[in-house]
């Protein structure tokens, strides 16, 4: 399938791989998108279960038919279905830990963390360091609910934001020698969040889905050149 990467086609459910800089659906300014290409390259119309930002890359489910959009959809509202997702970080996250923090709306699209007395739509994040080094770190993270931007907010509550991030602070892209490395080409340039993993369970008549996908080139290029700065 030309443009695109199906990782798995089963029932009324198909998985594909989302490189970075594609919107799932179209923007105001861009109207290219995951799911027009993915309805050209079948030859149909294809039905969007959940999302992933612009710069995610990663696992993105998507139904073929109306009645499988809906029985996945409610899955994902009721919290059935898991999704792990892999970041890299800096300073590196100290131990796992599970992040419960509201978001509110901020603005320009953004969210931000809810101060004390604020409310704000609930938010869990489970969060478990894998890898540490002395300028950053391979983090799990595992959402526990579904809000925008709600892993990046919470990394940051967290005392690890991801090594790149132009909405939330940290625009500049990042070169090889920023990491450790000797070179002065960029080798990070956008969010380095990654959805490694999606479980959907069977029922309603659709089948269980588990499908996982490695990292990205430019997330295992980054975290080579963390592996070189040694362990912290």
């Amino acid at each position: 399938m030309t443009g695109v990467r199906v990782l798995v086609r089963s029932g009324g459910l198909i998985a594909v791989d989302k490189p970075a800089g594609v919107l799932v659906v179209p923007g105001r300014q861009d109207k290219a998108c995951m799911r027009q290409q993915l309805q050209e390259s079948l030859g149909q119309p294809v039905w969007v279960v959940h999302r992933l930002d612009r710069d995610t890359t990663g696992v993105l489910l998507f139904a073929l038919d109306a009645a499988s959009h809906r029985t996945a959809s409610l899955a994902f509202e009721a919290g059935e279905v898991r999704k792990t997702y892999l970041a890299l970080v800096s300073p590196p996250l100290e131990g796992p830990q599970v992040v419960d923090v509201p978001l509110l709306p901020a603005r320009r699209g953004r969210m931000r963390l809810a101060g004390e007395g604020e409310g704000g739509k609930p938010a869990r994040t489970r969060l478990r360091p894998l890898e540490r080094y002395l300028q950053g770190g391979l983090v799990e993270a595992e959402p526990l609910t579904g809000r925008t931007h709600q892993i990046r907010l919470h990394l940051q509550a967290a005392g690890s934001p991801l090594l790149v991030d132009p909405q939330y602070g940290r625009p500049v892209p990042l070169t090889e020698a920023a990491l450790g490395g000797t070179g002065e080409g960029v080798v990070l340039a956008r969010t380095p969040l990654h959805a490694a993993r999606l479980v959907l369970p069977a029922g309603g008549g659709l089948p269980a889905v588990d499908v996982e996908v490695p990292l990205p080139d430019d997330m295992q290029r980054t975290l080579v050149l963390l592996r070189l700065t040694g362990p912290r």
